[in-house]
């Protein structure tokens, strides 16, 4: 099952729903540039790690076919080979923090890469085009493919009458999919158990009270939104079973970076003693990574806090959980748990990426 926030369009090019836009408004824009494609990303039209990088992979197809349309390329092979190399780079430079976008441009610059290297002189445009456009897709339907699987392994976790607390949006409008996180509390809901699910509102533009409600509004799931800082008031109440949330990149030794507070709410569950879940395809995790010290963490415009003049702003996007305090990070490949060290290597191990 695809998400509906991104789709080609009749002449190739990218149609992505402008998440900016909702809840108020539903509005889809095109795009046929690399350069759209960075504002997309960068202004958050389109978020959420997994979608980034299917978005990306989409976009630099659907620019590859409109440079090689309008001859702006150029039809010699260094030329193409100059383009392609000029357009992952900038693409990799959107966001730093979320790792897909990193690894799905890299993905499709390897596939052209070959694809061209046996191509005659005369055929490097359209050989150029077919590929990025096959391998998009083919990263697309993967994705969607990843987060089915892992809404059935997470739901597994989750008993009759859940109530569940998530934060930021995973669901379709941050995947290729059904989701993570919410992928998983979309499986529990079909099969009966989830009782209610709370939103935290999220930084930065309310990304919870905006698009994960609406997504939950849409799938008819029981749901109440919560401003962040009662998540501890919810959980002392005793209204939360368990957290479960995603990430944007995950660390060799399990370490999660992921929407700014969600070092907060594992903290709290953890002084609750609710598990804490987080939810990430194998394309989130960078092996690259040792531990959470190494994840660059990007930091938004002070302009998104409105506060005195003369006074700073300190507004990262996102922060770093340490693995200690994860109970289990449910993946496409089944549900991983301490010491994550040795799980995420076991999961690697022979696989290709």
């Amino acid at each position: 099952m695809h998400t509906d926030a991104v789709a080609w369009t009749a002449d190739g090019t990218v149609r992505l729903l402008d998440q900016t836009r909702l809840p108020s408004e539903t509005v889809f824009f095109d795009i046929d540039t690399i350069d759209g494609m960075v504002e997309a990303i960068q202004a958050l039209r389109v978020r959420g790690a997994p979608l980034i990088g299917v978005a990306a992979a989409m976009g630099l197809a659907g620019a590859a076919k409109r440079g090689v349309d309008t001859g702006s390329i150029g039809r010699e092979r260094e030329a193409v080979g100059a383009w392609l190399q000029e357009a992952c780079d900038i693409l990799r430079q959107a966001r730093p923090t979320a790792v897909n976008l990193g690894w799905a441009v890299g993905r499709m610059k390897t596939a052209a890469i070959a694809e061209l290297a046996r191509a005659p002189d005369e055929d490097v445009g359209s050989v150029l085009v077919d590929t990025l456009r096959q391998e998009a897709q083919r990263l697309w339907d993967e994705d969607a493919a990843s987060c089915r699987a892992i809404g059935e392994a997470g739901a597994a976790r989750f008993a009759a009458g859940s109530r569940i607390l998530t934060h930021c949006n995973t669901g379709m409008l941050a995947t290729g999919g059904i989701g993570t996180a919410l992928g998983v509390i979309r499986v529990a809901h079909e099969q009966g158990k989830v009782q209610e699910v709370y939103a935290c509102e999220a930084r930065p533009l309310h990304q919870g009270s905006r698009l994960t409600a609406w997504e939950l509004a849409r799938l008819k799931i029981p749901a109440t939104v919560i401003v962040d800082s009662a998540a501890a008031t919810v959980m002392a109440q005793g209204r939360i079973d368990g957290v479960i949330l995603g990430a944007d990149r995950i660390a060799a030794n399990g370490d999660v970076a992921n929407k700014i507070g969600t070092h907060n709410l594992a903290i709290i569950a953890h002084a609750h003693r609710i598990p804490f879940y987080v939810a990430a395809p194998r394309s989130t995790f960078d092996l690259g990574a040792i531990s959470g010290a190494a994840i660059p963490i990007e930091e938004r415009s002070a302009m998104e806090v409105q506060t005195a003049a003369g006074v700073g702003v300190y507004n990262p996007a996102f922060d770093v959980t340490p693995a200690d305090l994860i109970t289990a990070i449910v993946t496409d490949a089944g549900v991983l748990e301490p010491p994550y060290e040795n799980t995420i290597a076991e999961m690697f191990d022979g696989a290709v990426r």
